[in-house]
């Protein structure tokens, strides 16, 4: 029997970057995945939110991403509302347009440069644990059958998930759209926004481009509701978008087609033993919003310093029990944003009709609701519940603050560990080496703030004293 740490299920976004952490932090990690070694084009996320830009800018990966984009300033809503992201508080207030499968080549080369083992082809047939680990049964490629060991095992492999299965999880919702229609299309004509999006009647249609000549489009004709395995044509494809955009831009060349029905499922739990689920193997939703790859990495970025803390010794196991404290509700949420959009989108009754308009106007005139409506699809308005008595900030996202060297606060994390952000320095005097970089703000703030590996707020204080700081530090960087 094989035994490593941290065994990961699947290989996609969630599974590389949590992998990817994992071992930056020197955690031993192999990476499971039942299909070949090779970055699908056929992925469906096209879209990186200001707070997913934030997480891979922590890990020096933002730059490059951006440099392969196209970034979007500004959203369109319901075919009338026009936000602007210009005001979003975040370095990245804009939306990047890319296929998710430059985002995995981008986390695949950071794991693969961390010492991460891989295993393709290789499928889960089985799982079990006990108090001091998981065994996992897999099948090879040339089918052989073998048993591997780990303390924890996380599963990321996706909307059908072995690994959810075999603990027993239920994974209860609902299809919300069926037959929705995939095609990889060369266009004639250019739409005039980046990202042509629309719903008209029965009909909604959504054009990204690759950057390769091509361009995804996902459609959908309510009025014609057919099994995923009905045959496909591009001259359904190009229907349904003239009845949603009022033209096709004259496709053609298709590489590429495909259905799909859309759901809306989620685990009553993220945590069963030593098991730990992330991603689509979490929760699903429509795509509206573009929020389902951006909703995984921010799991995996919860979950793996908090594995890379148990794992050296740091951090009790309790610690492992805030994963589903803290993403379980913002899984439920998204479901609930992404829900409503696709469904103020299609809307058709005329109560539906007038509930979007008045929304449309909300949003168009209060500054404070729509900044919260930005919050959540962005990702960026999120925070984690924090204990009774603590500081404000506890809980909360830090944006990219200025530090007195003149760097910034996501190159400071970009080792992994935690940051004390002080208003005079700190000497750790080498206590917590490896795990915690001392920076002091580039202002006159007088706030101590300890950053946690995600950039979120452990502990903050006004005006502390070394006892203080200490303590927090005690607490929450462990020995």
């Amino acid at each position: 029997m094989n035994g490593t740490p941290v065994i990961v299920v699947g290989s996609g976004p969630t599974g590389l970057l949590l992998a990817g952490d994992l071992a930056t932090a020197g955690v031993p990690v192999t990476v499971v995945e039942r299909r070949p070694h090779k970055i699908s084009n056929l992925s469906r996320a096209f879209v990186l939110h200001a707070r997913t830009l934030e997480q891979l800018d922590a890990r020096a990966l933002a730059d490059g991403l951006e440099a392969l984009g196209q970034r979007l300033d500004t959203l369109r809503l319901f075919g009338r509302l026009t936000i602007d992201l210009g005001d979003l508080p975040s370095r990245f207030n804009h939306l990047l347009v890319l296929p998710q499968y430059e985002v995995e080549k981008a986390l695949e080369r950071r794991a693969v440069e961390a010492g991460v083992d891989f295993r393709y082809e290789t499928e889960v047939t089985g799982l079990s644990q006990d108090g001091n680990g998981v065994t996992v049964e897999v099948s090879g490629p040339d089918g052989s059958t073998e048993s591997l060991r780990a303390e924890y095992l996380v599963g990321a492999d996706g909307m059908r998930s072995a690994v959810r299965d075999a603990i027993g999880l239920p994974f209860p919702g609902h299809s919300v759209i069926r037959s929705v229609v995939l095609a990889d299309v060369r266009l004639a004509e250019q739409p005039e926004t980046l990202l042509a999006v629309n719903a008209v009647g029965d009909a909604f249609a959504f054009i990204a481009p690759f950057g390769d000549g091509y361009h995804r489009v996902i459609a959908w004709n309510r009025a014609r509701d057919v099994p995923d395995s009905e045959p496909l044509d591009l001259d359904e494809v190009k229907e349904v978008t003239r009845l949603a955009l009022g033209r096709d831009f004259g496709m053609h060349d298709a590489r590429w087609m495909s259905r799909f029905h859309s759901d809306e499922r989620q685990a009553p739990a993220y945590r069963v033993g030593r098991v730990f689920l992330a991603g689509d193997a979490a929760h699903v939703h429509t795509p509206a919003g573009g929020q389902g790859m951006n909703t995984g990495l921010q799991d995996a970025a919860n979950l793996s310093w908090k594995l890379a803390q148990v794992m050296g010794g740091h951090a009790g196991p309790e610690l492992l029990d805030t994963y589903q404290a803290e993403r379980h509700p913002v899984g439920r949420s998204v479901l609930r944003s992404s829900g409503g959009i696709v469904r103020l989108a299609m809307a058709k009754r005329p109560w539906e009709l007038a509930l979007r308009a008045v929304l449309t106007t909300v949003l168009d005139h209060a500054g404070p609701v729509r900044r919260r409506m930005l919050g959540r699809l962005t990702g960026i308005g999120y925070r984690y519940a924090a204990p009774r008595g603590s500081h404000p900030l506890t809980g909360t996202r830090v944006p990219d603050v200025a530090l007195a060297d003149g760097g910034r606060l996501h190159e400071s994390l970009r080792g992994g560990h935690f940051v004390l952000i002080t208003p005079e320095g700190h000497d750790d005097r080498g206590s917590h080496k490896g795990r915690l970089t001392v920076e002091r703000w580039a202002s006159g703030r007088r706030t101590t703030v300890l950053v946690r590996p995600d950039g979120y707020v452990a502990w903050a204080a006004e005006d502390a004293d070394e006892a203080a700081v200490q303590a927090a530090l005690a607490a929450h960087v462990g020995d």
